[in-house]
């Protein structure tokens, strides 16, 4: 945590407590009667996913040598609330907006699914925030995203699976923003330094998520989950190789730099998240995560020398070019292959397009001014 942080213990716990009594109650009004029934997600399918923002993205932000025990200790407390937290809010969606409800197995998943918002930001954010701070960011985003998702699917005719994978786009750009609303240490300062432990307990993380991400994009889809992980299995694999290679010819001396890698063998199945379940063509996936991978190499390059300064953002653990990047260009191979499906039917085309632009930018848009207001 922040150097500079007072009174931890007559903050942290009673403001944990409080939370932790609130939701209890909650949940008592809120979900006395599970109505359970056969879920249309596997537990191993849950269990995956758990792992993955569990152990995953626990490890993944250990990049910073003075936070290594932050990263993965707030990661923790940060999914357990928010997880919590987010169940609240879709079951006050579906008491208010009398929804069929779902089955609890489904309804964890998805708390889950839209916790990944929250660490994502986290990783912005990471070495310039306290616990309180931390709290307070998650239980303000994980209200939020399912607010912007519920405009989605109510006004934009977004499916909720696919509104669902715009968590990418939202964590990363809420994070930004909250991240601006604190000054960048100075170059000197150890808070930007890594070790060679740092690093490899960092690309552990990197390799949990890879193993996991094809659940991650199929856990929520309603039909064609064996289309979405084949899909994005390949669009993982070139994305890695290309990681390899731009690598290779990025640097001055010709080495493999682990920073490259670790942030951009994940592109591919953020770029694909969208539309795993409709490619056609493992082809298609495969272009993607070639696109997704230089994409966030050469982001990385340009971010933090020409666009970051300028705005005077530090990206803590380069969450914009390895989530943020190649979830807009997602967002556009989504536009793009709309297009391609629909070419025949050129009078619905326009509207269909204008939808699902105007969700992702919608998506940024509240994603940016809470954020914004939050930092």
């Amino acid at each position: 945590m922040s150097s500079n942080y007072r009174n931890f213990r007559n903050n942290v716990p009673w403001l944990i407590l409080f939370l932790e009594a609130v939701f209890i109650v909650l949940f008592y009004f809120l979900f006395s009667d599970d109505g359970a029934s056969i879920s249309s997600i596997s537990y191993p399918a849950f269990q995956d996913v758990n792992h993955m923002v569990i152990f995953g993205f626990g490890f993944f932000l250990m990049s910073l040598k003075r936070y290594g025990f932050s990263s993965t200790g707030f990661n923790l407390l940060i999914v357990v609330l928010g997880v919590q937290c987010s169940m609240l809010v879709e079951g006050l969606l579906v008491f208010l907006l009398q929804r069929e409800k779902e089955d609890g197995l489904k309804r964890i998943t998805k708390a889950v699914v839209s916790v990944t918002a929250v660490v994502i930001s986290t990783g912005a954010v990471l070495g310039k925030t306290n616990p309180v701070q931390f709290i307070l960011m998650t239980v303000v985003e994980i209200i939020v995203f399912p607010m912007s998702r519920w405009i989605n699917n109510t006004f934009l005719q977004v499916p909720d699976n696919i509104s669902m994978m715009h968590v990418h786009l939202f964590g990363a750009y809420f994070g930004l923003a909250v991240s601006s609303r604190f000054s960048e240490p100075s170059p000197k300062s150890e808070k930007n330094a890594s070790t060679p432990k740092s690093d490899l307990l960092s690309m552990l993380g990197t390799l949990f998520l890879w193993v996991f991400w094809p659940s991650f994009n199929s856990v929520l889809a309603v039909k064609d989950k064996s289309k979405a992980i084949y899909n994005t299995y390949f669009a993982l694999a070139v994305s890695a190789v290309t990681a390899f290679v731009l690598s290779v010819l990025t640097t001055k001396d010709g080495k493999f730099r682990m920073t490259h890698i670790h942030s951009a063998v994940l592109a591919g199945g953020v770029t694909v998240g969208y539309a795993a379940h409709s490619i056609k063509y493992p082809w298609i996936a495969m272009i993607l995560g070639l696109l997704a991978s230089a994409t966030t190499v050469l982001g990385s390059y340009c971010l933090q020398r020409c666009l970051n300064p300028a705005l005077k953002i530090h990206d803590s653990s380069g969450v914009h070019f390895t989530f943020g990047l190649p979830g807009v260009l997602g967002a556009l191979a989504q536009v793009i292959l709309l297009v391609i499906k629909n070419w025949t039917n050129l009078t619905r085309l326009g509207y269909l397009v204008m939808l699902h632009v105007g969700a992702f930018c919608l998506t940024i848009s509240v994603a940016l001014i809470t954020g914004f207001i939050t930092g």
